[in-house]
């Protein structure tokens, strides 16, 4: 396959391009920053790994790049969870999802030959969050802030199909791998300082990166799967549970909890994001035959612990 990324020097998207160029795929890693991408992705190491520059709300010459791809994955969108959010800051995190998707399916129709299928991103956060409710594909959207950002992102995306290009939406959930989250949680419980955020309370609900990777991969070749997909293990777990896991596989105390209002003061309504939570569960993703590798918290964290 030749396959076009956006996000693709991120968390998942540097992932997603070392498996497909290991399989021996052609990538487009399209980037707004083209000399980090290419320290991300060096040419004698990557050489098919082609970067190109781009601006992900304006068209321009980077469309041509499109051209021969068989399928578009989009991973771009800026940061939730790592800073205050002021009116400018939801602004932009608004903005590098909905108007990046509409300019990037602008783009897709544009291109001659069309690219078949577009994996898109979304979150969770499309559901609200709650202690006490289960959510699968068919769950209503809620009504905050990141419910409302991941409503138009869908949204944004969903106009492909219009051109004629199969569309999958993935609604991922906390990524855990080696980096990410698990990296900024990890120090203190080494320093044992560990515990969980908030009430602990709160559901957690998480995929492994490399089942992440998988399903996306699984997106791009199988022409069945369409439409939502959660993009989350199959057994979520609450905070306390989580905290407990890490803390019992680094042999370190998981009693210390980070107080709410702590990160409150950090982030303001970015807290959130690990404050809040909501049980997701993958039904859709399930009934596609996916294989998780890592489905329980314990295997995925060994794993990353290794």
């Amino acid at each position: 396959m030749k396959v076009a990324i956006t996000g693709a020097t991120g968390f998942v998207g540097s992932r997603l391009i070392e498996r497909l160029h290991a399989d021996g795929h052609t990538v487009v890693a399209l980037v707004r920053n083209p000399e980090r991408a290419l320290q991300v992705f060096p040419a004698a190491a990557f050489p098919k790994v082609e970067t190109v520059g781009y601006t992900p709300t304006k068209l321009g010459d980077w469309q041509q790049s499109l051209s021969g791809c068989d399928g578009v994955v989009n991973l771009a969108g800026e940061p939730i969870a790592e800073s205050r959010w002021t009116p400018e800051r939801k602004q932009m995190i608004l903005n590098s999802r909905k108007l990046g998707t509409q300019t990037l399916v602008a783009a897709i129709a544009q291109t001659t030959p069309q690219p078949s299928v577009l994996v898109n991103a979304s979150a969770i956060g499309y559901y609200g969050t709650s202690e006490t409710a289960t959510f699968d594909e068919t769950s209503a959207p809620g009504d905050d802030f990141l419910a409302q950002v991941c409503q138009e992102w869908e949204l944004a995306a969903q106009t492909v199909e219009q051109a004629g290009v199969r569309l999958v939406i993935l609604r991922i959930g906390i990524v855990l791998g080696d980096g990410g989250a698990l990296a900024k949680m990890i120090p203190s419980f080494k320093l044992f300082a560990g515990g969980p955020i908030g009430t602990g309370k709160q559901w957690f609900s998480w995929i492994h990166r490399e089942d992440l990777v998988s399903l996306i991969l699984q997106a791009l070749t199988n022409t069945n799967i369409s439409g939502v997909y959660n993009a989350t293990a199959p057994n979520p777990v609450r905070m306390a549970e989580f905290a407990n896991t890490l803390g019992l596989l680094l042999k370190r105390p998981s009693w210390l909890p980070v107080p709410g209002f702590a990160l409150e003061a950090l982030l303001g309504d970015g807290a959130k994001v690990v404050l809040e939570g909501q049980q997701v569960l993958p039904k859709r993703t399930q009934a596609t035959g996916f294989q998780y590798q890592y489905p329980t918290v314990t295997q995925a964290v060994t794993e990353i612990l290794e």
